[in-house]
């Protein structure tokens, strides 16, 4: 009888590796009651360096701000009682003193009765007098002497000592975030240095054998190592001092080492990408052997972000981030900056919030709460929320959203129309001059790039031609971009628009067949024999276009009946279809020829397109849109278009 095999090492710490599923909540929970209370380290820092940080203990007035009665204009310091009958009918002559009193110069001679001394703004007020008038209400009489035509009230144009800050008085508290006019308010006290809370020095560790640093050059299946310089950024933003050591390989020896040294020197410690093959089964079996109480939550029911690891080692807070960078910043910026604030003797962040409407059904998945980035959009009847569609893997989702929305974990779906609430990523909402959502074309930036050099702001969301179109006649957009074939009447786009959209020719665009150079399977074939060919190779390898697509509808077309392996790879732009083709994990595809130049393929047309624009008629008159326009007809842009190998309308 054959005995039954046992598992591995490696097998157990797979099975291991995500043994409890916490909430958002109790991971949150758990991790804070680990680290806190703390006391905070403080630091005495110069003025010139306080900027941004926090006050360690209240700051007491050590002086009177001002120190002494001051002028708040340029004239003649007087006697009130003096100017008690002065009208502009009436003068009243004082004879001058023989000073003049200067910002930083002391009074020597007191003001009697009768007389005046010249003073300037900011200038000491002198013995006797209690009031000044300005120069424009006196004129000269003779050499040694004025006459006044308004009367003067007790304390007129005269600050007093202390009367802006007291000597003994709370200037800051503890607490209070040093910012510009924090400064000022010490600057003015004489106060050159003050203690404040040290910034957490925060290690940041990247892992991954395929990681690269920003300016070398890339090997085949090697990426740039993003998040190490997101996470860095971030953790300055707020108000920690990030430390980068570099990527470290997926070796747990190496690894340890380099969480071991960063923790002696830092007060926290992050890593990005313990996920992956070596890395992710081995770090948080590493982080037990780093300190006490060690790992506290290894798996968030969150999305994105459910592989977040977070852990205590002898006071220091040690987080594992996801190796995806929208999941890395999100999770951080939603569970470990109010740590780091914390830390840092920061408040919380306040975030703003706004009511907007998603326009689609939003997908989720049951039992994780997730949090899904959006772009806002100016609609109808208030804000629109698009997804970002991009993926967790994403650089661009964090930095192009405008926020994110929230669905509980028990619902599996957010459907069209619902409206609900945006957590901002900024204080305010930054809804963009110009909106495009329809169709991605590598042309477009070549006429919107007029716009971004005169300060408007563009957004333009790729949904495809048919997505577009609905955007279009739900008021969403300014433009949609579209690539319409109509069989019945063998055109392009116009009979697709309906009631409040005009047609705006924009460029013609050769779609066709891309290949690898090598493959000469495609070589001297038509687009319609090309595709015969690959679908009779069981071999051939297609990749697609997303439902929707102008493309794909092209492609359906040639296909008829026909569902090859690959069909279902249904990527959203020209360039993800070239690069696939390009990197041997598909063999054909189609794209328009300006891509498959770039990306030095093999290119069979079939068909020259109308990308042109369905414009909101009601839109028609904003100013982005008529600059879009404008820029669209220019010279300039045309002869873009013509150099990246686009036709003329």
């Amino acid at each position: 009888m054959a005995k039954a095999s046992l598992p591995n090492a490696r097998d157990s710490r797979d099975q291991d590796q995500f043994l409890t599923i916490l909430s958002r909540d109790e991971a949150t929970a758990r991790f804070e009651a680990a680290l806190f209370p703390r006391q905070l380290t403080t630091e005495p820092r110069r003025l010139a360096d306080a900027l941004g940080c926090a006050l360690a203990r209240d700051v007491l007035a050590p002086i009177d701000v001002p120190p002494f009665d001051r002028a708040n204009v340029d004239g003649f310091a007087v006697r009130s009682v003096d100017l008690a009958s002065a009208t502009e009918t009436t003068l009243v002559r004082l004879m001058l003193n023989d000073e003049v009193i200067a910002c930083g110069v002391a009074p020597v001679r007191p003001v009697l009765s009768g007389t005046a001394t010249s003073i300037a703004t900011g200038g000491p007020v002198p013995r006797g007098a209690d009031a000044v008038v300005m120069v424009e209400h006196t004129q000269p009489s003779g050499t040694r002497a004025i006459e006044v035509r308004r009367a003067a009230s007790p304390g007129q144009f005269v600050s007093y000592a202390g009367s802006d800050i007291a000597r003994g008085e709370a200037l800051l508290h503890a607490g209070t975030i040093i910012g510009s006019r924090e400064i000022g308010m010490l600057a003015a006290c004489g106060i050159a240095e003050m203690p404040v809370v040290r910034r957490p020095r925060v290690a940041v560790i990247s892992t991954g054998d395929e990681l690269v640093q920003p300016g070398e050059p890339l090997r085949p299946a090697e990426i740039y190592d993003t998040n190490g310089a997101i996470v860095a950024a971030a953790i300055r933003e707020n108000g920690g001092d990030a430390i980068f050591v570099g990527a470290v390989p997926d070796d747990e020896e190496q690894l340890e080492a380099a969480m071991r040294k960063a923790l002696e020197t830092s007060d926290m410690l992050v890593l990005s990408g313990g996920t992956s093959k070596g890395a992710g089964d081995v770090s948080h079996h590493i982080i037990s052997r780093l300190g006490k109480p060690g790992l506290i939550a290894h798996g968030v029911a969150l999305k994105p972000g459910k592989p977040l690891c977070l852990a205590v080692c002898n006071h220091k807070p040690v987080v594992i981030l996801p190796g995806f960078p929208t999941s890395a910043m999100f999770t951080f910026h939603d569970m470990i900056v109010p740590v780091l604030r914390r830390m840092a003797g920061l408040p919380p962040r306040s975030d703003a919030k706004v009511t907007a409407k998603v326009p689609v059904r939003i997908a989720s998945e049951l039992g994780r709460t997730e949090f899904v980035m959006v772009s806002l959009v100016e609609g109808e009847a208030g804000l629109i929320a698009y997804p970002s569609g991009k993926g967790s893997g994403a650089i661009t989702s964090f930095a192009q959203a405008d926020g994110f929305l929230r669905i509980d974990a028990l619902a599996d779906q957010m459907p069209a129309g619902t409206a609900t609430e945006v957590t901002l990523f900024t204080p305010h909402v930054r809804v963009p001059d110009l909106v495009i959502i329809g169709s991605h074309c590598t042309g477009l930036d070549l006429v919107t790039t007029s716009l971004a050099h005169a300060g408007m702001t563009v957004r333009s969301i790729a949904v495809g031609s048919l997505g577009g179109l609905a955007a279009a006649k739900r008021s969403e957009c300014d433009l949609a971009p579209i690539h319409l074939f109509d069989e019945k009447t063998e055109s392009y786009n116009t009979p697709f628009l309906g009631a409040g959209l005009e047609l705006v020719p924009g460029w013609r665009r050769m779609q066709g067949i891309v290949f690898r150079r090598d493959d000469r399977r495609f070589d001297g074939l038509s687009a319609q024999e090309a595709v015969r060919t690959a679908v009779a190779d069981p071999a051939c390898i297609m990749v697609n276009r997303n439902q929707g697509a102008g493309t794909r509808i092209l492609i359906d077309r040639l296909l008829g009946e026909a569902r090859p392996d690959g069909y279902w790879n249904q990527p959203r732009s020209h360039n993800a279809v070239a690069a696939a083709v390009a990197q041997h994990r598909a063999d054909w595809g189609m794209t328009i020829a300006p891509v498959a130049d770039a990306y030095h393929l093999g290119f069979i047309p079939l068909a020259e397109e109308h990308y042109d624009f369905a414009l909101v008629v009601a839109r028609k008159d904003r100013l982005a849109v008529q600059a879009f326009l404008a820029g669209l007809a220019s010279q300039e842009a045309r002869a873009a278009l013509e150099k990246a190998g686009f036709g003329p309308a």
